[in-house]
Order: C-alpha cells, then structure tokens, then sequence
C-alpha cells in the first residue's frame, strides 16, 4: 500500500473510516469539571452518539472516572483493539506520544481541529496507521450522521 494512502483527505475515505470505527481512545481528554471545552464536550457528543470512549487524560493525575469509563494513561495499557485515537495536544507535544501510538497500534489517528504535523502524521502512516489531520471529528460524525460500527 502506497504510505500516502494512509493520510485520509477525501470525504469518501473519511466516511469509510467512521463507518468502520466503533472504539476510540482519546489522548487528551479533559474530565467533567472542564466539559465546556473541546476535550470533553467532542468525547461526550461522541459517546452519546454510540461509540465507546476509553479516556486517556494527559494531566489530571487524580480523575480515575471520565464519561463513566476508567482512565488509561497510556495508549499502550488500554485492554483491546483501538480503532481510532482522537488527539486533543498541541502539535508541539505531539512527537512525545509518537512511541505510544506506535506501540498501541490503533487503525487510525485523529489529529483535532488545529492539529496538524506533517512529518508526525507520515511516521505513523508509514506504520501503517490511518491519520486525519485538522479536523473535528464531532462535526464530521454529525455532518455523516455516522454511527458506531457493529
């Protein structure tokens, strides 16, 4: 497969993979107590919308709960397949969670609205991990109207 391949652009190849998405990890989430803000109201929106969230906070050391589900906090540790890892960090702290990902080995990366790291991006699609640069992925489930695969 073509490493190019892997970096989703196109509506057709983004709807392909929220099809098939049921699972997704998010590397970055906030916890209730910060649900006005993207990195818990995106999660929230995602889950009330039927997919499994499996909560992976970068601080917040003492939240063990987020959406009800336990916290991880490496990509690595979550039990199961991840289909998807939606990111909310900056693009600066991206190239410290480069070795997680790649040891998680989820179907696909979702890098948020802002989000965007070329070089980052090729690595893991060379790896054979599907990304998604600069996008919200609350609006473009909504836009699809996608629902969590079987």
């Amino acid at each position: 497969m073509n490493r190019h391949s892997n970096l989703l652009e196109t509506p057709a190849n983004i709807s392909a993979l929220l099809a098939a998405t049921r699972r997704i990890a998010v590397l970055g989430i906030k916890p209730e107590s910060h649900d006005d803000q993207p990195a818990h109201y995106v999660p929230a929106a995602l889950a009330a919308a039927g997919y499994e969230i499996v909560p992976v906070p970068v601080y917040y050391r003492d939240v063990t709960v987020i959406l009800g589900q336990p916290v991880y906090r490496r990509l690595v540790d979550v039990p199961g397949r991840i289909d998807l890892v939606d990111v909310f960090r900056l693009p600066s702290a991206l190239p410290g969670h480069l070795d997680d990902l790649l040891a998680a080995k989820p179907r696909a990366v979702w890098l948020q609205t802002g989000i965007r790291d070329d070089a980052f991006a090729m690595t893991l699609a060379e790896a054979g991990i599907l990304v998604v640069q600069d996008r919200c992925l609350m609006v473009e489930q909504q836009r699809r109207g996608a629902r969590p695969a079987i």
